[in-house]
């Protein structure tokens, strides 16, 4: 695994705001397990915590720090589902399979909520509401459409399409309308995601941190090196999402990796006026804005459009314009905190789960990872003790390579990218 240093979280309001965790060792030495975990992320928690519970003598590999990569950076928003609509599965799968598959991501955003309250995570969990704001009058058909799909297909009646006015009510900016699902939320992510490293230590979870896995080898088990020692197991997990690299190349060539970056403001005297229902929000866009409220009552705000992970120089001024636009009685306001990360996408949107050998892997949430990275590492453990069903509804739609493999992933996904930032603005 790769980390790059320049996306330094130091600055992100999470660290700022985090609890205390404890120091976890470097592995030194040769371990044995049943399995394996590459990734304290909350893909790679998860898949710990469950696979625990269910007797396997479990270690994880963490190349920085229990919450290091995305699922200590993100949003924070839970967003129910996939990032392929309802209309879109639908196309693509038919009513069933797409009922099938939505059921299925739906079911993160319950696990989420009963990890929270069964572990005691504080991690200012709100369940408040996700709004998806229409940028252009065009999306309102669109919007319009997923809401039934939603409710005549996939049987979900928890979204609601909002007229402008209906929307404006929700978050005080103007998007010709928007789909509101009540069963969204936030929640700090780093906060969550060092709760489940502590559930998962209390299972009996080894996790070891500034151990960054470097080879992997099968036989009749799994061998991953560091370059402190070694771990050797009957299966593997591989959960380091967009910091995945060389260790399986059919994990690599489905992922893209692309830098997110986000700001919070100074605390608002008028964030209750800006946020009257406290919801999450995120917009049409390709190139999407998302941005909530803090408990201590900041603008949290991700957006822009960045297609290499080089960082820019000033994180704070290229987020800036994005958030002014959304709100421009806040010009000039005062940011407090500003930080980058990395995510993965897929070719097709919709996660990568899959198996090669006894190497089990999940990732490419495509920016929902907040809560499906928690499922996607429950299924994980789910068929690393033989119950694969779930597992394989996933697997089954296993995304297509990036043409050109992992050499020409990069440019061809910038000129992607550069398309569909322009159609934003058409």
């Amino acid at each position: 695994m790769g980390f790059n240093t320049d996306l330094d979280m130091a600055q992100s309001y999470y660290v700022a705001t985090a609890h205390e965790a404890p120091a976890r060792p470097t592995l030194a030495g040769v371990v044995d397990a049943d399995l394996v975990v590459v990734g304290a992320g909350a893909t790679g928690l998860s898949a710990a915590l469950h696979a625990a519970e269910r007797g396997q003598k479990t270690v994880v590999l963490e190349g920085g720090k229990v919450g290091w990569g995305a699922s200590g950076r993100n949003g924070g928003q839970m967003i129910p589902g996939l990032r392929k609509g309802a209309t879109d599965l639908v196309a693509l799968y038919g009513p069933a399979r797409a009922k099938a598959l939505f059921d299925l991501a739906l079911e993160a955003r319950d696990l989420v909520g009963e990890l929270i309250a069964r572990h005691g995570i504080d991690c200012d969990f709100r369940e408040t509401g996700h709004l998806l704001g229409a940028v252009k009058a065009g999306d309102v058909a669109h919007l319009q459409a997923e809401v039934k799909c939603l409710k005549d297909v996939m049987g979900y009646d928890q979204a609601e399409f909002l007229t402008a006015t209906q929307a404006r009510a929700q978050v005080d900016t103007p998007y010709h309308g928007g789909l509101l699902d009540r069963r969204g939320g936030h929640m700090h992510t780093l906060n969550y995601t060092l709760g489940l490293a502590r559930a998962a230590e209390a299972a009996g979870v080894t996790i070891y941190e500034n151990s960054a896995a470097t080879a992997l080898t099968q036989g009749a088990g799994v061998r991953i090196a560091t370059a402190g020692g070694a771990v050797s197991a009957r299966h593997a997990v591989l959960a380091g999402d967009a910091h995945l690299t060389g260790l399986l190349p059919r994990a690599n060539n489905r992922i893209m990796p692309v830098a997110n970056y986000v700001v919070t403001t100074e605390p608002l005297p008028q964030i209750a006026a800006l946020f009257p229902t406290d919801v999450a929000v995120s917009d049409t866009r390709f190139v999407v804005n998302y941005y909530r409220r803090t408990v201590d009552g900041r603008i949290l705000f991700g957006g822009g459009e960045r297609y290499t992970p080089q960082p820019p120089k000033d994180i704070a001024g290229f987020v800036r314009p994005f958030l002014e636009k959304t709100f421009p009685g806040l010009k000039g306001v005062k940011l407090d905190h500003a930080w980058g990360g990395l995510v993965s996408v897929t070719t097709s949107r919709l996660p990568h789960v899959g198996r090669e050998g006894n190497v089990y892997f999940a990732h490419g949430y495509s920016g929902m990872g907040a809560i499906l990275s928690t499922l996607g590492g429950k299924l994980v453990a789910e068929a690393v003790t033989g119950q694969t069903e779930r597992f394989d509804l996933f697997a089954a739609v296993e995304p297509m390579p990036f043409p050109g493999g992992m050499a020409l992933r990069g440019p061809l996904h910038v000129l992607g990218m550069l398309w569909y930032a322009l159609r934003d603005r058409i």
